[in-house]
């Protein structure tokens, strides 16, 4: 089964969507015009069902099939927020808004995802129920958890749980897809130095946080090279150093350090945390300052289930013809909390030759929404047949 042929009928209209929530994007949970465009075309399209205001600004259509003989339900997720960056595309539907613009074609998974929602609310050739879910505040605030804080999986009965996320660099339309750890952990700190500030032309009569700070930069890095093993792969970086003061001639008293960890397990995690907590303190006291660690675990690791992974793969090789397996990725994702709830899948659809997500001259290629709306149709109507 190739492409669909109602979905390359449909390309305009959803590349018309799509470059309408380009034009005017939205941060985080403050996703109300995106979630009120999404609300009513769903409404529109004759879905049986259309909740809003689930994780503050998601939005939940239901669709049933045919038949219900299954009594399987099936969700599909996208994304709906923007990213704090200024565009720099110079397209004639750039943003709108300062300081906001669809840098990783969130824009272009809710188009997909109302396209295949428009197509299954006409079609409705499968045995079971779909529940297209559309996400805010993937960026940084945890929507998916905040969705599946609210009940949603136990709301709507979802068993299992699907997703898709544009890939730049791979080819347009095509898709790549690994079973087991996909994302990585995305966990924050922030650490505190104190000391005691002074002239810098008298340092003896000063406990400088500066010099130990730097020691415990160096530090840092041997938890990389030196405590986890060398075939895993973590991630620690120190991403802002600050001083307490500015001036060229004075010691500060304190500096405050802030960095990320991204780890592919949780036996990483934990010993990140823990390499963390003693290199800072240790080093610390050992210089006569004093540490205060904040560490917090932010986004999980999205595991992909594989029963459903090896299903959404022959998916993705039905529409394009083969499927790829995709690279281990130290970004995160919060689809990971979904597919914490229930078995799933999360799959890349190619961008092709594009900027890479998260800079200011990205734009999602509108080339893959017939093969992304397609996948999705498809595993609603393989995993649900028609009687």
């Amino acid at each position: 089964m190739p492409v669909k042929n109602r979905f390359a009928e449909l390309q305009p209209e959803i590349t018309a969507w799509r470059r309408d929530i380009h034009e005017n994007p939205e941060i985080l949970f403050d996703t109300h015009r995106t979630s009120a465009l999404v609300a009513d075309k769903l409404r529109a399209f004759g879905c049986d069902e259309v909740v809003e205001g689930i994780g503050r600004t998601g939005v939940v259509g239901i669709i049933r099939g045919k038949a219900d003989t299954s009594g399987r339900v099936i969700g599909l997720r996208a994304d709906m927020d923007a990213l704090p960056i200024m565009e720099q595309t110079g397209l004639d539907y750039a943003s709108k808004t300062p300081n906001a613009m669809h840098a990783c074609g969130h824009d272009g998974h809710t188009a997909m995802l109302l396209g295949a929602a428009k197509y299954l609310s006409e079609t409705r050739n499968f045995d079971g129920t779909v529940a297209v879910i559309f996400q805010p505040a993937e960026e940084g605030g945890g929507g998916g958890r905040e969705m599946c804080k609210e009940g949603m999986m136990e709301r709507f009965g979802i068993q299992e749980v699907y997703g898709m996320h544009n890939w730049p660099g791979q080819k347009v339309g095509s898709f790549a897809i690994r079973p087991g750890a996909f994302f990585a952990a995305t966990d924050v700190w922030e650490l505190v130095i104190e000391g005691r500030g002074g002239h810098a032309a008298k340092p003896h009569e000063t406990v400088d946080p500066t010099v130990a700070s730097a020691q415990i930069v160096l530090g840092l890095q041997t938890i990389a090279s030196r405590n986890a093993d060398p075939i895993s792969q973590i991630v620690v970086s120190v991403t802002s150093f600050e001083t307490s003061s500015k001036a060229f001639n004075v010691i500060p008293a304190r500096v405050t350090m802030r960095g990320t960890v991204r780890t592919l397990s949780p036996e990483n995690r934990d010993l990140a945390e823990t390499r963390i907590t003693a290199i800072a303190t240790g080093i610390a006291g050992a210089m006569g300052c004093e540490a205060d660690l904040t560490y917090t675990r932010n986004y999980p690791v999205m595991v992909n289930h594989a029963e459903q992974t090896d299903f959404a793969a022959e998916v993705a090789a039905a529409v394009a013809g083969s499927c790829e397996e995709a690279p281990q990725v130290m970004g995160g994702e919060d689809f990971a909390f979904m597919l914490e709830e229930r078995p799933g899948a999360y799959i890349l659809v190619g961008n092709g030759d594009t900027a890479a997500v998260h800079h200011p001259e990205y734009n999602f290629n509108d080339e893959a929404i017939p093969a992304g709306c397609s996948w999705w149709a498809e595993i609603v109507e393989r995993r649900m047949p028609a009687a």
